[in-house]
């Protein structure tokens, strides 16, 4: 959801770079978990506040610059079951890497490895016997089915 970016004064505050939609989505939440791959711990957060694009916090047991600076460039996540459900027909991303990416002849492309932003919609990185990317928005994403596994996409082959 997020990253550590620098810390922020001397009292152990940190400078969060936030990646939803929503910079203040991160706000919602009583405590994160902040690290790398599995090396993560869990933070509660004591005080949250909006700074520009940017968010400004202190988290437990973080109560000085050197503490703050130590946590700097790791990610920061929250557990999966205290996000609310998606929307109809949006899904987070995290659902979508591994999925099986077909086209509408039935050939498989590849399986969604990410997804990137590029502001004006998000793509899928599909890896099959080469990377693809293909938009995902409705035009040619036609089909999501997490329970299948599958993603139908109107995509060529050879595209």
């Amino acid at each position: 959801m997020g990253r550590v970016a620098a810390p922020f004064g001397v009292k152990g505050w940190v400078k969060l770079q936030p990646f939803s939609e929503d910079p203040g989505a991160l706000m919602d939440f009583e405590s994160w978990r902040i690290g790398r791959g599995e090396q993560q711990r869990h933070y509660t957060v004591e005080a949250v506040q909006d700074h520009g694009n940017a968010l400004v916090a202190k988290l437990e047991g973080v109560d000085d610059r050197d503490a703050a600076y130590a946590l700097r460039g790791q990610e920061i996540s929250v557990a999966r079951e205290a996000l609310p459900p998606p929307e109809e027909n949006a899904f987070y991303w995290s659902d979508l890497v591994g999925l099986t990416v077909v086209n509408l002849q039935g050939v498989e492309l590849g399986k969604v490895d990410s997804l990137m932003e590029t502001g004006a919609h998000d793509v899928l990185v599909v890896k099959g016997r080469r990377v693809t990317l293909i938009p995902f928005v409705a035009a040619i994403v036609g089909e999501v089915d997490l329970t299948r596994g599958t993603i139908v996409a109107d995509w060529g082959e050879d595209w």
